[in-house]
């Protein structure tokens, strides 16, 4: 067993060492311009990213960018803010500000560097004309519990804010704007990365009112009525304020599951890339994950023993119950509910930037075991997975992923290994 998580944890480790800020920063450098060149970021990487652009930097720069709280890394030349995530707070209310202030009175000889990476959304709250912190909360916490996928969730997001879908880039025209994006999205679409604060898309608030209409969001009154509103309009990519600009996807979950394979390869196990772009109830890919499993271990098809199946996207978690825990947490206690008793299959489930859920963990560990280790400690797998209590399964059991913060974030990581 514990052999067999050293090797699921080298693949987490190389999958997140080719997501490394200095290396993805130094091949996506724009040109010096010929005035200020001003930073501006957010999401769980967004300081690490920031370190490794004062690195690879040999001019002058400054700016801010704000992270989570715990996830900050000293710099020299760019201020770094704490805020919280995954419920926004005064703080990244501030940090909106300062971003904007950062952008303001440029002119065309400037250059604004964007470092956008996942969990930019909750970190930069920017409530519209008529609406506050208190009504971006409510809308998060409807987001998060509702299951929705995560283009769902940006899409109302940015009809709901100042500052995402494009409107900082606006802020700073004419200065020039390269967003350098870690992508943490199914399919890699830059603009719904943290909502897009410097990037605009084509989907409007049509969209955005089918999206809470599709997905059952119990939306507060206000909310509704600015989405219906014009004044929820966003930018769209045809804007002349976007004219000059450009946009870079610099480290994304296809580069880092491709990295773990080769790890595989070299260790004489068949790696299998099912997907980059896995979404949908993190319970019910689960399910789909462990019947490609069992096939594998039972009757060597559709791929040989020994193999390790990899994917990597967003799945999520329609809220109903009470627990803790994350998508990965929760993807693992339904893997191993249908593995049970299965010899020989162990599993890893984690977030690359460390952090599954609300707790510490980045994930968990889980095998045709986990099930009866759970019922020998008195536990009811079924009713913690209803209750949405994968985190306390794994606790008991001893079996939390917990790495620390990555540095970085291209989204979940999954490896199955049939020994």
């Amino acid at each position: 067993m514990f052999e067999s998580r050293a090797f699921l944890t080298s693949l987490f480790q190389a999958a997140v060492s080719a997501a490394d800020p200095d290396m993805a920063i130094r091949r996506f450098l724009p040109e010096r311009p010929k005035g200020r060149t001003i930073v501006v970021g957010a999401g769980k990487g967004a300081a690490q990213l920031a370190r490794a652009l004062e690195r690879n930097w040999d001019a002058p720069l400054e700016g801010v960018v704000v992270t989570r709280y715990g996830f900050g890394v000293a710099c020299e030349r760019i201020q770094v803010i704490e805020a919280a995530h995954p419920v926004p707070d005064e703080a990244g209310l501030a940090a909106s500000a300062r971003l904007f202030e950062a952008v303001r009175n440029l002119t065309t000889d400037d250059l604004v560097i964007a470092l956008i990476c996942g969990g930019g959304s909750a970190l930069l709250p920017a409530p519209p004309a008529g609406l506050g912190l208190a009504d971006e909360i409510s809308l998060n916490r409807a987001l998060l519990a509702s299951g929705a996928p995560i283009s769902s969730m940006n899409v109302i997001r940015k009809h709901v804010s100042s500052i995402k879908g494009g409107r900082l880039a606006l802020a700073a025209a004419p200065a020039r704007v390269v967003s350098l994006v870690v992508s943490d999205i199914p399919g890699d679409n830059p603009a719904y990365v943290a909502s897009g604060p410097t990037i605009a898309d084509a989907a409007g608030r049509a969209e955005a009112l089918a999206a809470v209409r599709r997905h059952a969001l119990v939306l507060p009154a206000n909310i509704l009525s600015h989405l219906e509103g014009e004044a929820a309009d966003a930018p769209m990519p045809d804007n002349p304020g976007f004219a000059r600009n450009s946009v870079h996807v610099i480290a994304s979950a296809a580069v880092s599951l491709e990295a773990a394979a080769r790890v595989a390869a070299v260790a004489g196990i068949e790696p299998v890339i099912l997907s980059d772009a896995i979404e949908g109830e993190a319970r019910e890919a689960a399910r789909v994950h462990a019947a490609i499993a069992r096939e594998v271990a039972h009757r060597d098809r559709p791929f040989r023993k020994p193999a390790v199946l990899l994917s990597g996207g967003e799945t999520t978690v329609t809220v109903v119950g009470a627990g803790k825990g994350g998508r990965n947490t929760e993807f693992l206690l339904s893997l191993a509910l249908d593995l049970d008793g299965v010899e020989a299959i162990s599993a890893l489930a984690a977030d690359t930037d460390g952090i599954d859920g609300s707790e510490d963990n980045a994930g968990a560990f889980a095998d045709g075991g986990t099930i009866g280790r759970l019922r020998d400690a008195s536990l009811d797998p079924a009713a913690l997975l209803r209750d949405n209590d994968a985190w306390t399964a794994f606790a008991a059991l001893g079996d939390l992923f917990v790495p620390g913060p990555t540095g970085t974030n291209v989204n979940d990581f999954r490896a199955i290994l049939i020994r």
